[in-house]
């Protein structure tokens, strides 16, 4: 697959980072982001826009100067800003006759599997009534989202729950660079095959206005999510977002994966585990190797407080993790149920096998 997969996707999942849509000061700049929406409105085929920004654009409002480190008005700011980047785009998108859907995501959107499903359903009919869904994370009543999450990890489980064709993540910079862009002699780094394409280099901070919370590791994080499952991506600047759309220029990140089935990527990455569960030797090897289930004889150690369906780690008795899956039991009942027979006592498994997904082998 080459670059010509982002020009020619038939389903297009585009993000924006904040400072690309704001002014140095926190307020929404009209200008750039109707040039934004010019450029995405006159592309052809579906497209999903995740954008950040409501917490930058909510600072100007409420009079604050720079990105809040408190919760409470981090909230308070997103609350404010986010009616006035949907009500932005719905003005600048209808310019071109066209609809938008505010969707609003958190953790537990992605997290359980119900509200994946719904979410899925509900994009799919979005684009199918060709409506631009504008999707961010809900940092009005988020948490963990806003200490610790980014729009550029949400884009690439975006593109996966819509079955997109191909990525595309817009930032401040026009690429990734094997050094500081800020300086003489860095190099833009065009194409990224996988992994051994980064060694050497230096990747990390915040965008260059400081008022994003996700820098250039997230995005290398986001797209190697979204190649590992088969989805292209292409990093470049917004300034230069109809290049972008032709697939020119920027750094193009080559899928290293094939699609999988939406449930195992989900609880690979998307899940946060509620717990873990301690396997022997031999519960290491049938889940692993042979990909049984997980039965209670197999069991050790119970850690963590979680709900039956929740999603737990499965880890060796060194500590590391070797699987994920969702339990079938509440914590308060396992331990009084390890290390014995499901025939023995008429149970069902502590993790189905379809409910399992690997993250390393077996080690002898």
């Amino acid at each position: 697959m080459s670059r010509a997969a982002i020009a020619s996707a038939q389903r297009l999942v585009v993000k924006v980072g904040s400072s690309s849509l704001t002014t140095a000061a926190g307020g929404l700049d009209p200008h750039r982001l109707d040039a934004l929406v010019d450029a995405l409105a006159g592309r052809a085929g579906q497209l999903v826009l995740v954008s950040s920004g409501a917490i930058a654009a909510g600072l100007a409002p409420l009079g604050l100067t720079r990105r809040p480190r408190d919760l409470a008005t981090q909230q308070a700011a997103a609350s404010v800003g986010q009616s006035l980047l949907v009500q932005r785009y719905a003005s600048a998108f209808s310019r071109h006759g066209r609809t938008v859907g505010q969707v609003l995501l958190t953790a537990d959107d992605v997290v359980r599997r119900s509200h994946y499903k719904n979410a899925q359903t509900t994009l799919d009919r979005l684009l199918a009534l060709s409506v631009v869904p504008v999707v961010n994370e809900n940092d009005a009543v988020a948490t963990e989202e806003i200490r610790f999450g980014d729009n550029d990890r949400l884009a690439a489980l975006v593109a996966h729950i819509v079955r997109a064709d191909a990525l595309v993540l817009l930032s401040d910079v026009d690429g990734l660079y094997d050094g500081d862009p800020r300086r003489p002699g860095a190099s833009l780094v065009s194409t990224v095959t996988g992994p051994a394409d980064l060694q050497g280099i230096s990747i990390g901070g915040t965008g260059s206005a400081g008022l994003g919370s996700g820098g250039m590791s997230s995005k290398v994080d986001a797209a190697a999510l979204a190649t590992g499952a088969g989805v292209p991506v292409l990093l470049h600047s917004t300034a230069d977002v109809r290049e972008a759309l032709r697939g020119e220029g920027g750094t193009y990140f080559a899928p290293t994966g094939s699609r999988s089935p939406g449930r195992l990527l989900w609880l690979a990455h998307a899940s946060t585990p509620r717990g873990r569960l301690v396997l022997d030797p031999g519960a290491v090897a049938a889940v692993c190797d042979r990909r049984l289930s997980l039965l209670p004889a197999g069991v050790t150690a119970v850690e963590g407080d979680f709900a039956a369906g929740d999603p737990v780690e499965l880890v060796g008795t060194d500590g590391v993790a070797v699987a994920r899956g969702l339990v079938a039991y509440d914590a308060a009942e396992l331990p009084s149920l390890l290390g014995r027979s499901t025939r023995e006592l008429g149970l069902r498994e502590v993790v189905h096998r379809d409910d399992i997904v690997v993250l390393a082998p077996a080690t002898a």
